[in-house]
């Protein structure tokens, strides 16, 4: 049993002021935890228990899946990274020690742990195996933000797959894909498993898993039987607005009218009618990228489909390869070398586009007949989209985990491999499997929040039973309610007493904030009842009263109903 007398639980009534994110403002409130600096945050005892709440159960359910635990350093070698390529990273630490030689503070673990099974493993017989890690991770974030939620170090559970080849990797992803959806049901929070983009990581395929909540930083697209992150989301849009077929391009003046909106307007036509187009610079140079005039550029689509990084071109670029800035277009262009990109969405109609002379648009322009492109999916999904013919939502939602079927991008680059049935040597199938313990717990905060504190799902709560006395310290109520909490704490119940000197504003206000599942209230008026006034945390649910006598039984029962 716990008294939070002797509790060092920081609650405040007001949030930081910089604090947006309910999670942040009401963590932050239950004296959960205390910022140290930019992007680096301390857990308190509370906070603390409901974290490592999560962690347990992310252990049993990669213990069950049957991967081994091991522990690798944080602090690693530069020169495992270069041979990955990853060292350049703009978010790895990078450092020195005294001698001079170069260091990084990991913020994954795929070269340390890759490193190691290429020492060790020699045989397919030796494979397929999965390990994993709960250990803290270095990131130099540029933007931290939402208190916990984007942070400079956290903790992170990681595991690696070793298999001999594509099937074997299948079988592992499909086991920790069975594993996460315990883990994540068991804490009690809401999620989806989506399709994503490798990233970074690299592989030939990747899932998310995404909490939705208002503070999430990523948006997910959601239909009936589908779900994707945004940055890779195939939709439907709906259909455009055909304007009639003039046959060939004709020039119309269109003074000032720089934006699809002031185009349709001028026109009197449908931004479905136009084309837009956006001008980048890529891997292999300037590239006019055209789309309905309805829709935007996905990024990291772009990124995918130029096979790299990319900018905005600058006006001196785009003047010296297409035309003015605001009437761009695929026809006439000041190089007709220039590379053109095409969304799909666009359908092979007329429509309106920049004729690359200032004050001028082309109408009756057609894909295919008027100009050559490649075609690509580049656009953003949007709400009206559809998937299957069933519409689509588009929602926030915070990255809570992800796995990657990383093939053999690693174990390449850093000699893992093995030698097969027939005596010939080939590289290890690698995975990787990741989950944050505090997005879990920031995520269920978001979810199970209100305006008076957090309501935790049992599971991860930091205590189980909140036991107050609303009587100053040796009064008949006090006592009564620590020898409730002793009874309950003998019969195995996880108890927090509040035995402070404070009154029953105070108690019932933290009490709200700490957000226990079962809340029992010892005042004169139920003690002259021989009861304890029972509340349940989430709904503020009135239950019945407890029985002083033989509390056991019902605390049991309210507890066995709670979410």
């Amino acid at each position: 049993m716990h008294r939070l007398s002797q509790l060092l639980l920081p609650t405040e009534r007001q949030p930081p002021a910089d604090a947006e994110a309910l999670s942040h403002q009401l963590m932050v409130r239950a004296g959960l935890v205390r910022q140290l600096g930019s992007g680096l945050w301390s857990w308190m005892p509370a906070g603390w228990r409901i974290h490592q709440k999560v962690v347990d159960i992310i252990r049993e359910e990669m213990d069950a899946a049957g991967a081994q635990e091991l522990s690798l350093p944080v602090l690693q070698p530069r020169e495992l990274w270069e041979k990955t390529g990853r060292d350049q990273i703009h978010e790895l630490f990078k450092l020195e020690d005294r001698k001079g030689s170069e260091m990084v503070l990991a913020m994954t673990h795929e070269e340390a742990v890759t490193t190691h099974v290429a020492q060790i493993v020699k045989s397919y017989r030796e494979l397929p195996f999965t390990l994993y890690q709960v250990q803290t991770k270095e990131r130099d974030e540029p933007r931290p933000r939402a208190g916990i939620l984007r942070t400079r170090e956290f903790v992170m559970k990681d595991a690696y797959s070793f298999d001999r080849d594509d099937a074997g990797l299948d079988a592992s992803y499909e086991a920790q894909t069975a594993a996460y959806a315990k883990i994540y049901d068991r804490c009690g929070v809401r999620w989806y498993r989506v399709e994503s983009d490798v990233g970074m990581m690299g592989g030939a395929g990747a899932h998310e898993y995404m909490a939705p909540c208002a503070a999430g930083e990523d948006d997910i697209v959601l239909a009936e039987g589908y779900a994707a992150n945004v940055e890779v989301a195939t939709t439907t849009p709906s259909p455009a607005v055909v304007v009639e077929p003039i046959g060939a391009p004709e020039p119309v003046e269109t003074p000032d009218a720089k934006t699809i909106e002031r185009l349709a307007e001028l026109l009197g036509i449908d931004a479905s009618a136009t084309m837009k187009a956006v001008a980048v610079v890529g891997p292999e140079g300037l590239v006019l990228v055209l789309l309905r005039g309805d829709d935007t550029v996905q990024e990291t689509k772009l990124a995918n489909a130029l096979g790299g990084t990319h900018r905005p071109a600058t006006e001196e670029e785009i003047a010296a390869a297409i035309g003015p800035a605001g009437y761009l277009g695929p026809i006439e262009m000041a190089d007709p070398g220039t590379t053109v990109l095409l969304d799909l969405a666009v359908g092979d109609t007329e429509h309106v586009v920049g004729a690359n002379k200032a004050g001028v648009h082309l109408r009756g322009v057609q894909p295919g007949r008027d100009f050559q492109a490649r075609r690509v999916d580049v656009r953003a999904a949007k709400a009206g989209d559809t998937v299957d013919g069933k519409p689509v939502e588009i929602v926030p939602a915070i990255e809570v985990g992800n796995i990657f079927k990383l093939g053999t991008k690693y174990t390449e680059a850093l000699g893992a491999t093995f030698l097969d049935e027939d005596g010939k040597r080939q590289p290890i199938i690698m995975g990787c499997y990741g989950i944050g313990p505090a997005r879990i717990v920031a995520s269920t905060a978001e979810q199970c929040g209100d305006e008076r504190g957090i309501a935790w799902p049992k599971a991860i709560a930091p205590w189980q039973v909140h036991v107050a006395g609303l009587g100053k310290p040796g009064s008949p109520e006090a006592e009564a309610a620590a020898k409730l909490a002793a009874t309950l704490d003998q019969a195995g119940f996880e108890v927090i007493l509040d035995d402070r000197a404070g009154g029953a504003g105070e108690k019932l206000t933290d009490a709200e904030l700490l957000g226990c599942p079962l809340r029992l209230v010892v005042g004169r008026r139920t003690l002259e009842r021989g009861e304890a006034e029972a509340q349940r945390r989430r709904g503020s649910v009135e239950l019945d009263p407890i029985s002083l006598d033989d509390p056991v039984p019902a605390v049991r029962a309210h507890l066995a109903a709670a979410p």
